[in-house]
This record gives C-alpha cells, sequence and structure tokens, in this order.
C-alpha cells in the first residue's frame, strides 16, 4: 500500500521525511533545485518561528528556512518520521 504525498509544511517539528515531488515553478524551482531539495532528500523539521513562519529545516546537513506557501509547494512521503 502506497501513501499519498503531503506537503512538507505539514511536517511537524523533529520529524523526518523524504521529497517525492516538487510543485515548484520559476524562479523559486531553481532556488529549490540548487539548495539540493530533489526528490528523495531527507528533510528534518528543526525549527520554526513563533508565528509559525519561516520553518527550519535540515537538508544535506545544512539549515534552511522556508515560507510556508512555498514549503506547500514541495511533496514529501507521509510515511516516514
Amino acid at each position: 500500500m502506497t501513501s499519498l504525498p503531503v506537503p512538507l509544511s505539514t511536517l511537524r517539528l523533529g520529524e523526518k521525511s523524504n521529497v517525492v515531488h516538487l510543485d515548484v515553478k520559476g524562479l523559486l524551482r531553481r532556488r529549490i533545485l540548487d539548495l539540493g531539495i530533489v526528490p528523495g532528500t531527507v528533510l528534518t523539521c528543526i525549527g520554526k518561528a513563533p508565528a509559525g513562519d519561516p520553518i527550519a529545516y535540515l537538508v544535506r546537513n545544512t539549515v534552511i528556512a522556508l515560507r510556508s506557501e512555498d514549503a506547500c509547494q514541495i511533496y514529501i512521503d507521509s510515511k516516514l518520521s
């Protein structure tokens, strides 16, 4: 049984999952790809701003921050954590 992809923004603090699909267009797509976020990449949610936006993720031993609206365009496997 396969799981449905969910947006990266749904990842809770301390959880990790792998990228399965990118639905990002334009310059943001180039930025995401340059950061090494491609299908198969493991991401870990390591922090959230007090208001919930932006969210910090650990990607390939590097910490990056993404706005929630951008994280909603990156889909992860809902089964990993």
